[in-house]
């Protein structure tokens, strides 16, 4: 903690806010954590909720349902105060998130024909509509 400035706190008032902060720093430091392990877990569930929606017709039902049990168990955990339980069921739903990349990556290497010629469509429909030009300067030729 700083204190700068023409500060009208006495000398010994300053003295015990630098000692109570230095006291208190594990404490904050633990509480800082602690918000970040619920932040990144808050953003694996979202993350991985919209992935499972997007694709939700790639994915094998058993894989889905799994992944989606480790979700609503990291949920549940973070409805809760146990910081350890909610480090757990993060990393549980970490790993299980490869299998849902594994099975949409299966599903587009069995279907590879569908993709491309859709990409193709589109992009000959747009190169019809590209206009050739160029810029000429007037400034350079007076």
């Amino acid at each position: 903690m700083t204190i700068t400035g023409g500060s009208s706190l006495p000398k010994d008032d300053i003295e015990r806010m630098v000692r109570e902060a230095e006291e208190h720093a594990a404490e904050d430091k633990k509480r800082r954590e602690s918000a970040e392990t619920r932040n990144s877990a808050e953003q694996l569930v979202y993350s991985i909720e919209k992935l499972i929606k997007d694709n939700e017709d790639k994915l094998p039902e058993d894989v889905k349902s799994e992944v989606q049990g480790d979700v609503d168990a990291l949920k549940s955990a973070l409805a809760g105060d146990d910081d350890e339980a909610v480090k757990t069921a993060f990393d549980k739903l970490n790993a299980s998130q490869g299998k849902l990349g594994e099975a949409i990556y299966s599903q587009s290497q069995a279907a590879p024909d569908a993709a491309p010629s859709a990409e193709a469509e589109e992009s000959t429909s747009s190169d019809e509509d590209v206009v050739d030009a160029e810029v000429v300067d007037d400034e350079e030729q007076k």
